[in-house]
């Protein structure tokens, strides 16, 4: 078996014990990398993922420790502060900007000696659902190239996928991170709000956004959150938990536990292929000894509304920032006003603009109440609408994203239904839940489709396990896109 195609956990310990060189798996990634045509990567340094490896592997022969990420070649989505790489978000106002400090996130991944294979493509500021919106080009799905590969965390997703990492990072503010994991195939995890420091992570909407991993199996995805997580003074929405052992989580018996089924995930909406999937994803978890129970969750018809004007109010105010002043891109003019007005002209998006506006609009005297305000109540009500079901249930249960990949292009032109492919994923997001991903039975175009479990806030233990248990039955279980 190739390098690459390893367990993320098993590759860590055969570094560790002296099996693999560090070097050799990072050459096996460059020379994936160097061949790649999926768009995944903004940032390659081969050089300085050389030394990376040089380092673990000298380290290893001096007799030293290694750490718990070993040699393993990973990938960070390119809205993560790095002190040795260009940082962009994807965006033109932040060409060629280099952060003096990593994310604490990145920081921590050093210490467990990782090895980074570059910076990743995503959708501009973390904003979009397909990985269209990034001003360096889209990413291709590495299972079929003319399809997208969801968003925004898109080239964290592919690269996984695509065998160019053994590992990702990526950001989730309403599904970046599952939702892309889903369409890719591979295993996706937004942790509890306040596990991860967001401490360097850039900002769209702060109440939201959240650091969390990707990997091809749930006990890489597992074995990256260990690393990642744990409290950091530097951020003050970082909560001092105990860090679980989750990779022992996985493999625990799920016999027993009780298993909600919204009915609002199951409406109009959901694409046939998807709906048989995961219906038989669910019959599947209750082979395994696990109880259905019907469960009604009324607010999900806002979240997507509801979102729109929290993110969108709170990006607003975060952007603000980027005036031309402070950081990367300046576009000179004739007086203060207007190089404000000419640099954010030219270095945002179209998207990005839009909900720059929105979030403007929503904010201003007027409507702050008929619209921020109101959003504000309604995320409560969803949130309390995941509380009552766990009254009753151990976790939820249902389809990850409404669809398979769409072809490239499709829905550029409407925002409203690029917005719909989030639907499932925006409830937890807005409780500040923790969710996962995993690989289910493809669709009848042998396209990926996801299963989404969530489970209350601190509960990543019953979630990996439960997410283990169906990996091990998912008719999904080792599938690959074809190599390059």
């Amino acid at each position: 078996m190739e390098l690459l195609e390893r367990s993320l956990v098993d590759v860590a310990d055969a570094v560790r014990k002296g099996q693999v060189s560090a070097l050799d798996l990072a050459e096996a990634a460059i020379a994936r990398i160097e061949r790649d045509d999926t768009g995944s990567h903004l940032d390659f340094d081969p050089a300085r993922t050389r030394a990376m490896a040089r380092a673990v592997d000298e380290k290893r022969a001096r007799g030293q420790a290694l750490g718990a990420l070993a040699g393993v070649p990973l990938g960070l989505k390119d809205v993560l502060c790095t002190k040795d790489a260009r940082t962009t978000c994807a965006s033109k106002i932040l060409d060629g900007y280099r952060p003096p400090y990593d994310a604490t996130a990145v920081a921590r991944l050093r210490a467990a000696d990782a090895v980074f294979t570059g910076k990743l493509n995503m959708d501009e500021f973390a904003m979009g659902s397909s990985n269209e919106n990034s001003a360096y080009g889209v990413v291709k799905n590495p299972w079929d190239p003319t399809r997208v590969p969801g968003g925004s965390s898109g080239g964290s997703a592919a690269a996984v996928a695509a065998g160019l990492a053994l590992g990702t990072l990526g950001t989730d503010t309403g599904g970046s991170i599952r939702q892309p994991a889903a369409l890719c195939g591979v295993v996706g995890v937004k942790p509890t709000y306040g596990r991860v420091s967001r401490y360097g992570l850039v900002a769209f909407a702060s109440s939201l956004d959240q650091i969390g991993t990707f990997a091809a199996d749930v006990r890489g995805a597992a074995r990256l959150l260990e690393v990642i997580a744990g409290h950091d003074p530097r951020d003050s929405t970082s909560v001092a938990r105990p860090i679980d052992e989750w990779v022992a989580a996985c493999g625990t018996d799920v016999a027993g536990l009780r298993l909600g089924v919204p009915r609002e995930y199951f409406e109009e909406g959901l694409d046939a292929d998807v709906r048989a999937s995961i219906g038989a994803a669910i019959e599947s978890l209750r082979g395994l000894g696990c109880t259905i129970v019907p469960v009604e969750m009324p607010h999900t018809k806002y979240a997507v509304a509801t979102y729109y004007v929290v993110a969108t109010a709170e990006c607003s105010s975060n952007l603000a920032r980027f005036d031309g002043v402070r950081y990367a891109t300046r576009v000179d003019s004739k007086d203060l006003e207007s190089m404000y007005g000419e640099t954010r002209d030219r270095g945002f998006g179209a998207e990005v603009k839009r909900r720059i506006l929105l979030g403007t609009y929503v904010l201003s005297a007027g409507y702050y109440d008929a619209y921020y305000s109101k959003a504000q109540k309604v995320r409560t009500l969803i949130r309390r609408d995941f509380d009552r079901a766990f009254e009753q249930v151990d976790a939820i249960v249902g389809p990850t994203s409404p669809s398979v990949a769409w072809p490239l292009g499709a829905k550029v032109a409407d925002p409203l239904q690029m917005y719909l492919a989030d639907v499932y994923t925006l409830p937890a997001s807005l409780a500040g839940l923790p969710g996962v991903s995993v690989p289910a039975q493809p669709g009848a175009s042998g396209l990926p489709i996801g299963l989404q479990i969530v489970t209350p806030a601190w509960s990543e233990a019953r979630m990996f396990s439960l997410a283990h248990a169906f990996e091990q039955v998912s008719p999904a279980k080792g599938l690959r896109p074809r190599r390059a």
